[in-house]
């Protein structure tokens, strides 16, 4: 006799993507912005990619005892972000720590995917930056991977760098066309939302423009443009604050997100003792993100208020 029923618990309403097949898209969308990094700077930026993601995925494994070290591909994405935030060629050791830290520390101490406060990546890299400064901070120009200074430094370059990534900085955030082109991919596939990277980017360029800026017009559209492109800001808003488990989950309360990831961004690099402040504002919303949902979730359908 054929079945016509289920019963089975909620929810009722299920979507055909899984936790890796997300994770799958959020690599494929990534791969711009590393086969930049490898491009600019070589070979070591290519191994900084792979021990940030190999060690991640075995971490995991270790932690579950899983023998298939992919696992849903979580981890994979942690090692990648992290590895882009890292200078190009750091010592392997530090990718190594930071990959382990960013899954221990970072995620499975809250309980595992889903149950994270905070971003891994960045917790790993804020931990990796306190420790070893001198090693986070050891920049590098592109193709010949000399000591170097970056733009937000005051490194002098041009647009046309500061877009294509022809900049000394982190590993995966330099070029600001490759992560457009990574994030398109997720746009299409709707796993995120325009309302933080755009409330993100929007507020960086407006405080730029507005606290920075001077002279002519065009002066002051330079001096926020400049903000938008330099740092980890295009990165940071893409791929990092867009995380689905540390932001928050209606519309409003992601436009306040990526808002008050701009504006925290923007103060600790005007008037902090840091001349980025990517990792700290993001950190800072995830842990208010629980704040925001409450304020800004509807109401549930036939919720009452009890007298």
């Amino acid at each position: 006799m054929e079945f016509k029923l289920v019963v089975s618990s909620s929810p009722h309403i299920r979507t055909p993507e899984s936790i890796q097949s997300v994770m799958t898209d959020v690599l494929v969308a990534l791969f711009p912005a590393a086969l930049a990094g490898v491009i600019f700077f070589g070979w070591r930026g290519l191994i900084t990619m792979v021990l940030g993601m190999v060690s991640a995925m075995v971490a995991e494994a270790v932690i579950l005892r899983e023998k298939n070290i992919f696992g849903d591909g979580s981890a994979a994405v942690t090692g990648l972000l992290l590895a882009m935030v890292l200078p190009p060629a750091p010592p392997w050791w530090l990718v190594v720590i930071g990959g382990v830290v960013a899954i221990t520390i970072g995620k499975h101490v809250f309980g595992g995917i889903g149950n994270n406060t905070f971003n891994p990546a960045l917790v790993a890299r804020a931990i990796l930056m306190i420790s070893w400064a001198g090693h986070m901070t050891g920049w590098v120009r592109p193709i010949d991977l000399a000591t170097a200074a970056t733009p937000l430094a005051g490194a002098s370059t041009s647009f046309m760098n500061l877009f294509v990534g022809a900049i000394p900085g982190s590993l995966g955030e330099t070029s600001a066309f490759a992560l457009i082109l990574g994030a398109a991919w997720l746009f299409y596939k709707g796993h995120i939302d325009w309302r933080i990277p755009g409330g993100y980017i929007g507020t960086v360029f407006v405080m730029g423009t507005l606290l920075q800026g001077y002279g002519s017009v065009m002066s002051m559209i330079s001096t926020g443009l400049f903000h938008v492109l330099a740092g980890g800001v295009m990165l940071g808003a893409l791929f990092m604050a867009t995380d689905m488990v540390t932001s928050p989950v209606a519309p409003r309360g992601k436009l306040i997100f990526g808002i008050g990831c701009g504006v925290m961004t923007m103060l600790v690099r005007l008037y902090g003792i840091y001349p980025e402040g990517v990792t700290f504002a993001i950190l800072l919303m995830n842990a208010v993100t629980p704040i925001i949902d409450n304020l800004t979730l509807p109401r549930k359908y036939g919720e009452v208020t009890s007298s």
